[in-house]
Parts: C-alpha cells; structure tokens; sequence
C-alpha cells in the first residue's frame, strides 16, 4: 500500500519531543515507513575531521521521524487532518482531508 504522506507535504508531529511541530516534508522512506521533516527533530553528530580541507565538530541535523507520528497539516482546518483517497470522474485518485473535504493539492 503507497503511503498517503509525500515529499513536499506539510506535516504536524502528533507525537514525540517533538509534538505539535509542523514543517515540510523533505524525504519519504517507504521501505521502513519513515520521514525526515525540515526543522524538526534535530539530533547532534559528531564527526572526526577526515582530511585537510574537511574541518570536525558538531554538526546538527533531522532525523527520520515514524510515519505513524505525523498527520497532514491542514491549513483550512488549523490542524493536522486524517488523509482519504477519492476517485475523480476521470479515474485519477485525488488525497483530500477527512475534516474538511477539501481536496489537497500536488506541490
């Protein structure tokens, strides 16, 4: 089954340190059903300076967060939103938001 979420998408963090965050989705990874969100979720590497021009340190970065943890963001219903399929006229499937109806567009 395609997961409802894609790159692009805004998303509210329902649960976690990080709940009640929103951003935008930067990649999906469907195989373990995990997404990386920009500015949130922010863990800390430590790196080694590997070669002259390549400088160590701290360096801060977001981490995948489970799918299960995020809803879409709706910004109509001010909310995060449960996502439905609808088939058009057309044959082509549209994602529209259960609390609204509205349906949510491509970007």
């Amino acid at each position: 089954m395609g997961l409802k979420i894609r790159k692009g998408d805004m998303v509210m963090v329902i649960a976690g340190d990080d709940k009640g965050k929103t951003g935008r989705v930067l990649s999906v990874d469907e195989s373990k059903n995990r997404v990386i969100i920009e500015k949130v979720n922010f863990v800390k590497r430590h790196t080694r300076a590997r070669s002259q021009n390549q400088q160590g340190g701290i360096l801060e970065k977001e981490a995948p967060v489970h799918i299960s943890n995020v809803m879409l963001f709706d910004p109509k219903a001010g909310r995060g939103v449960r996502v439905g399929v609808k088939v058009a006229k057309d044959g082509k499937r549209e994602r529209i938001s259960r609390a609204t109806g509205d349906v949510i567009s491509k970007e």
